[in-house]
């Protein structure tokens, strides 16, 4: 059999009336295209499975063969891509039966395979389907007084997806609540949970979150891909200084290595592609984390279970037995763990950790008033970054133009400068939203001679800052940066970063 050249799936290509079932069973899916009707088969697909796949078509097909990883790849991407609007016209229609919620289900269910579910099954599915292929972080249902709204959140951007009738709420929620084991009769007070499921290949953690309203039940529902490929640090927008800054910290035996940032601001994707430079199989490397998020081979990963006492601090003291060589510390959040952190960076580990705070310089703040003394911290920190995540422009559609005088200053560029900059316009590709993935705006300090003297000193905020970004970017200037080369707006990086940065950065470029 010769090969054959790997086959994309267009946006307008859809499943014939094949069931999803037949077609990964057997191994063989129909797919639409400009030629007519194809037949694609698994290798080693069974002669019997065509014949039923031309009975079902009506039409003669044209075969192709695929190897069985391409072939798995095929049948996740075309039975997807379902009609979201439809399956939810069909729910309006039908009777709703709320004992089949209460129905036993696997731990870990295919959505694809759900041809005979109940019509409020096949809609979360299909809220489901549509929010993993949109790589969505976030699904909400919230009920008003006259509709229940389903959004999604894109590229840190919400979306609505779905407005169903006031009706639907209880099912909708009961539904969910069941897959995450929760209590479908406890209304009135909130419940976490979680479930894990398929899409074809893709396996997918979520975490679910209820919270009583005016109108019912809100359902918060957060998706965690967890065969999804990390990034390493090259990818994640990390000018070249800042990437070599961040490789040299990570590279020593022993410190602190901080990423601050509000939540969302991909602070564990930071961390995550940095533990992942570092396992070479060399280092005995151990995270605690609230939830582990992404499973990482080689790395030894612990979850927080704050119901029976595994806190950040006692994880943290169990990893410090285990002779680790780099720890990871999901967040620092309270004096405690604070603590063991430092003395762990100073009995000669690496430290890898988050902190809530607005700056880098701030992180220091923090951790003072934690309790640790500023000497402490001197001796300890190595490198602090700060991060925002704006959304990318979409390359098929977005648009030149000369900025303003105004944009300029507020990026802290010189007004008489001569740029172009770029806007977002809209198009299939980027579902008319002008931008299209993500990636992160950094600032970094690193703690040389000068700012340990700063530290120790006890100098406020605004004296580390002044001293630390003399020469290096500010997250208003790695903004700027993406600007002037086209890879997001100006618009998106002013509304990451804070107003009042623009008045402490240089007007010239």
């Amino acid at each position: 059999m010769e090969a054959t050249a790997p086959i994309v799936v267009s946006p307008i290509a859809a499943p014939a009336r094949l069931s999803y079932s037949f077609a990964r069973q057997h191994g063989v899916l129909l797919m639409s295209g400009e030629e007519g009707l194809t037949a694609l088969y698994r290798t080693g697909a069974d002669v019997f499975a065509l014949r039923e796949a031309r009975r079902v078509g009506r039409q003669p097909l044209i075969r192709r063969e695929v190897d069985p990883a391409e072939f798995d790849r095929l049948l996740s991407s075309i039975y997807a891509q379902g009609d979201l609007s439809e399956t939810a016209a069909t729910v309006m229609e039908a009777p709703q039966d709320l004992s089949a919620l209460a129905d036993s289900i696997p731990q870990t269910s295919d959505l694809l395979d759900s041809e005979d579910d109940a019509p409020v099954i096949k809609l979360i599915n299909g809220i489901l389907q549509e929010a993993i292929r949109q790589k969505a972080s976030d699904i909400h249902i919230e009920p008003y007084q006259n509709r229940v709204s389903t959004r999604l959140r894109v590229d840190g951007a919400l979306r609505e997806v779905l407005s169903l009738a006031p009706q639907l709420s209880g099912s909708l929620v009961s539904r969910v609540k069941v897959m995450a084991r929760l209590d479908i009769a406890k209304k009135r007070v909130p419940q976490d949970g979680r479930f894990s499921l398929n899409l074809g290949e893709r396996a997918v953690d979520i975490r679910v979150s209820t919270l009583p309203s005016q109108y019912g039940e809100r359902v918060v529902m957060r998706l965690l891909e967890k065969t999804a490929q990390l990034l390493d640090l090259s990818q994640i927008g990390l000018g070249t200084e800042d990437l070599a800054l961040m490789r040299r910290a990570i590279a020593r035996p022993n410190g602190i290595v901080l990423v601050t940032g509000p939540t969302g601001s991909g602070k564990t994707t930071t961390l995550y592609g940095a533990v992942s430079e570092l396992n070479d199989g060399s280092r005995n490397i151990l995270t605690i984390e609230d939830p582990v998020e992404y499973a990482l081979d080689g790395i030894g990963q612990t979850q927080v279970n704050s119901k029976i006492g595994m806190t950040f601090a006692a994880g943290l003291r169990a990893i410090l037995r285990q002779d680790p060589d780099v720890v990871m510390v999901g967040e620092i959040r309270d004096p405690e763990t604070a603590q063991i952190a430092v003395q762990a960076a100073l009995t000669g580990h690496l430290v890898l950790s988050t902190v809530h705070t607005n700056s880098a310089a701030a992180a220091i703040a923090r951790l003072r008033d934690m309790g640790i003394e500023s000497f402490l911290l001197a001796s300890t920190a190595t490198a602090i970054a700060a991060q925002r995540l704006v959304r990318k422009l979409c390359e098929q559609c977005k648009e030149g133009y000369t900025p303003s005088a105004r944009e300029l200053s507020d990026l802290g560029l010189s007004p008489k400068t001569k740029l172009t900059f770029f806007a977002p316009k809209g198009c299939m590709t980027c579902r008319q939203t002008g931008y299209n993935g993500r990636l992160g705006i950094f600032e970094i300090i690193s703690v040389d001679e000068d700012i340990k003297r700063l530290i120790h000193d006890q100098a406020r905020e605004g004296e580390i800052a002044k001293m630390a970004f003399k020469d290096r970017p500010t997250l208003l200037q790695s903004g700027a940066d993406h600007v002037i080369s086209g890879r997001t707006s100006a618009a998106e990086v002013l509304r990451v970063c804070r107003a009042n940065e623009a008045e402490a950065v240089s007007g010239d470029i």
